[in-house]
């Protein structure tokens, strides 16, 4: 309740202030573990990506956030759960595990902060997603968040790496964290 809440909210904010618009949301399966994976432009981008969506998007957010006076404590009642900066604790990777796999929606950042197309993706996404057997569906912030003009999150169809399950992990994570980000570049690429 608390969620529908809270992005109902900042869906009636964003549509007034940034004109938002979701292009290929039938690409999300209606159930099922789903591993959500955008471009991140902005500290805008986590609420983006998920509230056009009807099932609830979870995200790991910097542990300071949750240090916060208001922040915090609406933060995690919204489901983010806490990752360090520099490194993902064993903690936060089974709790990412635990959403994927008992059937939630993950958004993730696979750049892992905000950067340009050209920044070296991390190998996390890929590494949640072969593990959870979730399906991956790559998104795409199109726009600068500019007052009264159009920002969009595009979905693309769902990646499929099957072709990278079960062989050697670190070569195995690199790829598929490549086939992920070009699904991004593509999505963005066709939107400019």
């Amino acid at each position: 309740m608390f969620y529908r809440f809270i992005r109902a909210l900042i869906r009636f904010f964003y549509r007034i202030l940034f004109r938002i618009k979701a292009e290929g949301l039938e690409h999300i399966p209606q159930e099922g573990g789903v591993l959500l994976c955008s471009n991140h432009i902005s500290n805008l981008d986590p609420p983006m990506v998920g509230i056009l969506i009807k099932r609830q998007v979870r995200f790991m957010a910097k542990e300071e956030l949750f240090h916060a006076p208001v922040l915090g404590p609406i933060i995690a009642r919204l489901g983010a759960f806490p990752v360090k900066r520099g490194g993902i604790s064993k903690e936060s990777i089974r709790t990412a595990l635990t959403i994927l796999r008992e059937g939630g929606i993950m958004g993730i950042f696979p750049e892992g902060t905000r950067n340009s197309q050209a920044a070296v993706a991390k190998r996390g996404a890929a590494t949640f997603a072969l593990r959870s057997d979730a399906a991956v569906i790559p998104a795409a912030i199109i726009g600068n968040y500019k007052l009264f003009r159009t920002t969009k999150v595009v979905y693309g169809p769902p990646v499929d790496l099957s072709a990278y399950k079960g062989k050697d992990a670190i070569g195995t994570a690199e790829e598929a964290t490549e086939k992920i980000m070009e699904a991004i570049h593509k999505i963005i690429r066709e939107n400019q």
